[in-house]
């Protein structure tokens, strides 16, 4: 299978890569899988009932599969039936096992009315993988490598991939949201098609949807410097990649029911490491019994960790007992080196931190990842602990956690740590020239946006979050086709330059511009939570960050020389960031806060970029071949694969 998607990917799709650079594949099953991080199975587990009841309400439905008999059911192991489909001409006999409780949905595929893929019950749900595998398997590819993706949605729900940081250049197509994409239907693969064109760097991927991350489903994105390009440190002796993270034992679905109920999701049940729960440091916090993560290491040599908070909303601070952590690149930058004893990684940061193994081993060391910014007496129990092991170590670490920052008092000290973030200017990254000759300092602004959001509000009786009062609505046809179709009334072009003072609204809104404009985005923060905000298909200047609000004054402070390049700012309670950036690439691109539980009620919009003297086929890629239609559009669908979702109540 893996070679026919490949083939057929590129048959499809070779119009939207360079032919003459390598091409990279992978074929992914994305599906639940029972695991237990935290020491409890990440799952909703079903009670049994009436099998003949289950037979009866698959009859009712007129479920008959286009056999010779109609299916029947019986009690197999405890929580489960077993569903008999007997055999047809066209279809082989087959048993599905369902699990279920009294209320739940069961979602069937069938390909000419035969089944295929794996069956789910539309209620037992899992941690997030792709293969199997949780974290999912890390991209390793090279600048300018054509990235062929084959995703299998073998969900109970729609699905879409989006590549954190990725700028698809001229092809938002391949993004990954809702604003440019339909989602992948249950049952259904789909192909993405994408270059990673002039980048190098450490990102991730992840699904977009529904609070989908709460779950799993990421993994990480390295983008290797071509050998022609010199790379501003030595060669590490290992490439290690990170994933740190809170996590709740509830699963995505129900995280998502608590916040249409408007309902706050509460302190996180713990944070993860590579997908694993903390190590035992302390008898009273950790129960036996939880795997950890543990990184095997050889004395005296030097390891790149590559570090993503991929969790729900935490900050969280990360540090290796006794070790220093030179931090060399963030998301696509190689940033002037300088160590920290610890850094905090906002929501959907990624760093990268040369360390190099240079203690006596006279035991294991930990690896920390605490909350910050909240109650830490409370959270205590909230820590993300893995060991650092040498070969030559002498035993298990054991005592207290190395200590996090001691600014209870200071609010300044992160700040200053992001700060004092700079770009290498003097440096290659995908090309030879130095990061540093584009000279973003001396262009003047096109356009000017202020973002501003608030607290949570209640708009039309929900509970909603807003940028510049404005809660997005995700429409049922991507904007990005509706323009391709000229389908009206999709989306306004109204959103504001600077905040309305009127009451908040429900709306899809969008920010209006024009192919190589130069924005000025002010992230303004007045709510009483660090925020990070992303922005798909650029990399942005970090020019100023402050506490207060910003007024055009503001702008004396601006660093316009060496300001890291990124895609994702964190924005501190009660501050504003200033981040500016290039338009030169057409399409809809997604602004959205990183915190899932904010970006789930609604704050996050589009940019709107068009070419008024060249756009569609000329400066920005046509649709693929394989492209997927929904809402006003979902007539022009051909589909091969059928699914048919049904609800059944037992008393």
């Amino acid at each position: 299978m893996a070679a026919v998607a490949a083939l057929l990917a590129v048959a499809l799709l070779a119009g939207a890569a360079q032919a003459a650079d390598p091409y990279a594949f992978f074929d992914w099953d994305v599906s639940y899988i029972t695991a237990s991080p935290l020491g409890v199975p990440q799952q909703v587990a079903f009670l049994p009932s009436s099998s003949s009841a289950f037979a009866s309400t698959l009859r009712r439905s007129r479920l008959l599969f286009n056999r010779g008999g109609e299916p029947s059911a019986v009690p197999c192991q405890k929580a489960r039936i077993l569903l008999r489909a007997p055999a047809s001409s066209s279809c082989p006999a087959q048993d599905l096992i369902f699990d279920f409780k009294h209320r739940f949905v069961h979602t069937l595929f069938l390909r000419n009315g035969c089944f295929v893929g794996r069956f789910l019950s539309g209620r037992f749900i899992g941690v997030i993988a792709i293969n199997k595998q949780f974290p999912g398997p890390v991209m390793n590819v090279t600048t300018n490598y054509n990235v062929v993706v084959n995703v299998l949605n073998s969900l109970d729900e729609p699905l879409l991939i989006t590549w954190d940081g990725i700028q698809h250049r001229k092809n938002c197509w391949q993004d990954g949201v809702l604003g440019t994409t339909c989602p992948i239907p249950p049952g259904w693969n789909w192909t993405y098609n994408f270059q990673v064109k002039d980048q190098i760097g450490s990102f991730f991927y992840f699904p977009p949807l529904g609070m989908q991350r709460a779950a799993g489903g990421f993994g990480g994105i390295t983008v290797n410097n071509r050998a022609v390009i010199s790379v501003p440190f030595d060669t590490p002796d290992g490439d290690i990649t990170l994933f740190i993270g809170d996590w709740y034992k509830k699963n995505h679905t129900a995280l998502r029911k608590m916040l249409d109920d408007g309902k706050e999701l509460g302190m996180p049940d713990g944070v993860l490491m590579n997908g694993k729960g903390p190590y035992r440091y302390n008898d009273s916090l950790v129960p036996d019994g939880i795997e950890y993560e543990t990184i095997k290491v050889e004395p005296g040599k030097t390891y790149r960790f590559r570090v993503h908070n991929v969790g729900v909303s935490t900050s969280l601070n990360f540090r290796i007992q006794n070790h220093n952590l030179a931090l060399v690149e963030t998301e696509g930058s190689y940033t002037m080196k300088q160590n920290f004893t610890n850094l905090d990684i906002h929501v959907g940061q990624s760093y990268s931190f040369l360390v190099t193994m240079d203690q006596n081993a006279s035991s294991d060391y930990y690896i920390v990842a605490s909350p910050r910014f909240v109650n830490e007496s409370l959270w205590t129990r909230v820590t993300g602990v893995a060991i650092l092991q040498y070969s030559n170590s002498k035993g298990k670490a054991s005592g207290p956690l190395p200590d996090p920052p001691n600014d209870e008092y200071d609010k300044t000290f992160s700040m200053n740590q992001a700060r004092s973030i700079r770009m290498n200017v003097s440096t290659g990254a995908a090309r030879p020239n130095p990061q540093g000759s584009f000279h973003y300092g001396s262009i003047n602004v096109s356009q000017v946006y202020k973002l501003r959001n608030e607290p949570p509000v209640t708009i039309n009786g929900k509970k909603r979050t807003t940028l510049s009062g404005i809660s997005y609505s995700p429409p049922e046809t991507p904007l990005r086709l509706a323009d391709l179709y000229d389908k009206k009334g999709v989306y306004t072009l109204d959103f504001p330059t600077m905040p309305i003072d009127g009451p908040p609204v429900i709306a899809t809104s969008v920010i209006n511009s024009t192919y190589k404009n130069f924005l000025e985005i002010v992230f303004q923060n007045n709510d009483t939570k660090v925020q990070t905000y992303h922005i798909d298909g650029y990399a942005f200047w970090v020019v100023g960050m402050d506490y207060g609000e910003w007024t055009e004054n503001s702008r004396g402070t601006y660093n316009k020389w060496d300001g890291v390049s990124r895609c994702t700012t964190q924005v501190f309670p009660g501050a504003w960031t200033a981040v500016m950036l290039s338009l030169d690439s057409p399409g809809f691109w997604n602004v959205r806060t990183e915190n899932l539980d904010t970006w789930y009620l609604g704050q996050e919009t589009y940019i709107r970029v068009v070419d008024p003297d060249g756009g569609y086929n000329v400066t920005e890629m046509v649709a693929p071949d394989n492209m997927l239609y929904c809402g006003l559009l979902k007539d022009k669908q051909n589909s091969e694969t059928s699914w048919l979702t049904f609800v059944s109540l037992f008393s």
